[in-house]
């Protein structure tokens, strides 16, 4: 006989079955033991009575989490214990053999629980525990439903997932990057990318034309509550496009994926308001406005905040992008970047969903000459441009198309419709806010041999 799940026994009443999982909950009731069962689908109630001798004497060791087989027959629930509260409330499984697969510790903390009232450190330490707990396997169920249905979405809409490198070249992206020594290459070092933006460029420039990738991302940033050192963004870029092209596809993207994957929650308003960020700053005192009327946790208020200065000031006080050098200016203001640079107004966009940014993206430019206008204006030298960009400038020579695109961060994106405090509660492995893995240990030391090969030596 093979295993049933649990989620699948509602149908099975009066039928023998052999369920695997964890044991949760175990309650003594005069001689009649009843503990849950626990798999990946559900929970089930098993009772244990006396006339099965075996399995009454093996209930009687059981404790939270050990891992069993039971074979037994799904029943009817008396009509006073019936739990309106889960798929499995009418149903009860009469125990007939349970096997002990593995036994377990006692658990540092309770996993029937929401979990949020745990010290943090202590839950990623002990994460695969964590992840046992309803709230969070929804989570991992959400995450992958979300980005099988993204997939789908785009693979239709004629676009082709790449995957760009992971060690590369530093990119201009305002947070420090995570660096690579290279063992085989002494003096030089790989860094592991902040997003994957001039290989998505050089990718139009190649004639892909639609490319999208749910792809992995690092910054070394300062301690943060809320970010992570590596995170999950949706990227996507287009060519012969513009502004609202891009706006279009991913509104309706997002539109597509709530009423599919989460048809409880209620989008405010379609198609989504639009606003300036000059409106956004002076209206709203911040450039990520919230635009929900308290309608309740289902509420989503997307809006598009546009017209973005082209450059802000750095605290030095020296030009930077607002969002990064790639990014075109307006065609009317193209004449500032010669007389007022500050003034102009770019081809850039964010998404904002709840008062968080959940995405950004840009018309980028592609002629060679703006781009190395734009790299002047920030400061660069001719050298430092043909050092750092020499390879993308030389790319926009061989015929790049318009083109332009966005990046959603999916972990932001999934703990606003998840109701989730932070995006680490929908991270399988996250890190903690001061960039530590409790539970593998990291970052550790490397030993002494490793740091030689690289020519590489810490100062303490």
């Amino acid at each position: 006989m093979q295993r049933t799940l649990i989620i699948d026994l509602v149908g099975k009443k009066n039928e023998p079955v052999i369920l695997k999982g964890w044991v949760s909950v175990r309650r003594d009731h005069g001689k009649i033991i009843f503990f849950d069962l626990r798999d990946r689908t559900g929970i089930i109630q098993v009772v244990c009575v006396p006339s099965e001798k075996e399995a009454y004497a093996i209930a009687e060791t059981l404790r939270p989490e050990w891992v069993i087989e039971i074979h037994g027959v799904v029943n009817e629930r008396p009509e006073k214990m019936v739990n309106a509260e889960i798929p499995t409330g009418t149903i009860e499984l009469l125990a007939k053999n349970i096997i002990v697969l593995n036994e377990a510790k006692t658990p540092p903390f309770p996993i029937d629980t929401d979990g949020h009232d745990i010290d943090e450190e202590l839950r990623l330490k002990y994460r695969y525990l964590d992840l046992r707990r309803e709230r969070m396997r929804e989570n991992m169920k959400s995450r992958h439903a979300m980005n099988f249905f993204i997939r789908e979405y785009l693979s239709q809409k004629e676009f082709q997932e790449i995957e760009t490198p992971i060690l590369t070249k530093g990119t201009p992206e305002g947070a420090r990057e995570y660096i690579v020594p290279s063992r085989l290459h002494h003096g030089q070092a790989f860094v592991l990318p902040q997003s994957p933006q001039q290989f998505k460029q050089i990718l139009m420039v190649s004639g892909i034309e639609r490319y999208f990738q749910i792809a992995r991302c690092f910054r070394d940033e300062d301690e943060r509550k809320d970010r992570q050192p590596e995170f999950t963004q949706l990227d996507i870029e287009m060519s012969f496009i513009d502004e609202e092209d891009v706006m279009a596809l991913t509104e309706n993207l997002l539109i597509a994926l709530i009423q599919k994957i989460f048809p409880t929650k209620k989008i405010k308003e379609i198609p989504f308001p639009r606003i300036s960020h000059e409106e956004a700053v002076v209206k709203h005192q911040s450039n990520k406005p919230d635009m929900r009327s308290g309608d309740g946790p289902d509420e989503l208020a997307f809006v598009w905040v546009v017209d973005f200065p082209l450059f802000e000031k750095d605290a030095s006080g020296h030009l930077a992008s607002t969002h990064h050098p790639f990014t075109s200016v307006k065609d009317e203001d193209m004449g500032m970047l010669d007389s007022n640079p500050e003034k102009a107004k770019a081809k850039a966009y964010d998404i904002v969903l709840n008062g968080y940014e959940i995405g950004g993206g840009s018309i980028r430019i592609h002629q060679k000459d703006t781009q190395e206008k734009i790299f002047k204006i920030l400061g660069l030298s001719e050298k430092e441009i043909q050092s750092k960009f020499g390879h993308i400038i030389e790319a926009f020579e061989f015929g790049a198309p318009p083109h332009g695109g966005i990046a959603i961060g999916l972990d932001r994106l999934l703990a606003i419709i998840r109701n989730e405090p932070s995006i680490r509660e929908v991270i399988a492995f996250p890190k903690t806010g001061d960039a530590r893995d409790p539970l593998m240990g990291a970052p550790s030391e490397v030993p002494p041999k490793q740091l030689k090969e690289l020519g590489i030596s810490f100062q303490k």
